[in-house]
């Protein structure tokens, strides 16, 4: 897929993966609309970007169709969807409020697979584009003290793949990037900090390398760092012996 004058539109763009993905983006002439929570942040990326911004709470069951519906007039079309809002939340599941897993649910899970749903026809009528979704080691092999968060990204990579057999032949690609421990401020916004040694965390920018090459080429799946490509697929290999393994190193990802 070219990028030079794609239109992208990029959730959690104010900081993190999707900042760092729409410099590079920019840098590669792609238009940009890039939305997120926090105002300020936003501003200064699509500033420093030159790209449109939308503010907007995918939190809110309503915040997807509204967003959609201003991508849309803002730019006409979207020819790359990049999917890379989420949250966390950290500690025994019992302990989790009702609200904080629907809150987890609604922004990881129910709001890219809405946004899809809704930019879809724009993408198959013009018979190209690319969806991205960035999912999570977490979801390929689970972590402890983080169920719901693993569920969210479980199910964000399963309706990847499901809606790559939807779109066969129709000239839309769909992508799933699955990062390990990220060095952002998403382990400070969930309220429990990164406290291992190892495996020490990548840059953001590393993961958007990895992102636009998986657009590029048409990946469907790609680890960052690679290496995680072995422990998930030991996981689906033999279950039991990844879980034994993962005890005894209390081995943890993003």
């Amino acid at each position: 897929m070219r990028l030079d004058g794609a239109v992208a539109l990029i959730t959690g763009g104010s900081s993190g993966i999707g900042a760092a993905t729409a410099r590079k983006l920019a840098r590669a002439g792609t238009r940009l609309i890039l939305t997120g929570r926090e105002l300020v942040q936003l501003q200064d990326v699509a500033a420093e970007t030159g790209a449109a911004w939308l503010l907007a709470d995918l939190s809110e069951p309503e915040g997807p169709a509204k967003l959609a519906a201003a991508a849309l007039d803002v730019a006409g079309r979207i020819d790359l969807l990049v999917l890379n809002a989420g949250i966390g939340w950290a500690g025994p599941t019992q302990d989790m409020s009702a609200a904080a897993a629907a809150d987890l649910v609604q922004v990881n899970l129910l709001a890219p697979i809405e946004l899809t749903r809704l930019l879809l026809p724009t993408m198959t009528k013009q018979g190209n584009g690319h969806i991205v979704f960035v999912s999570s080691i977490a979801g390929a092999t689970g972590v402890r003290h983080e169920a719901v968060y693993a569920a969210t990204k479980a199910g964000l990579s399963c309706f990847a793949d499901s809606l790559r057999y939807d779109l066969a032949g129709s000239g839309v690609g769909v992508s799933v990037v699955l990062p390990g421990v990220v060095n952002t401020a998403f382990f400070a916004n969930r309220g429990s900090k990164y406290d291992r040694a190892r495996p020490a965390p990548i840059p953001p920018d590393r993961v958007a390398d990895t992102l636009i090459r998986a657009i590029t080429t048409r990946r469907d799946e790609l680890f960052v760092p690679s290496w995680l490509r072995l422990p998930a697929r030991l996981h689906g290999a033999s279950p039991r012996l990844f879980r034994w393994l993962a005890a005894r190193f209390a081995y943890r990802s993003k």
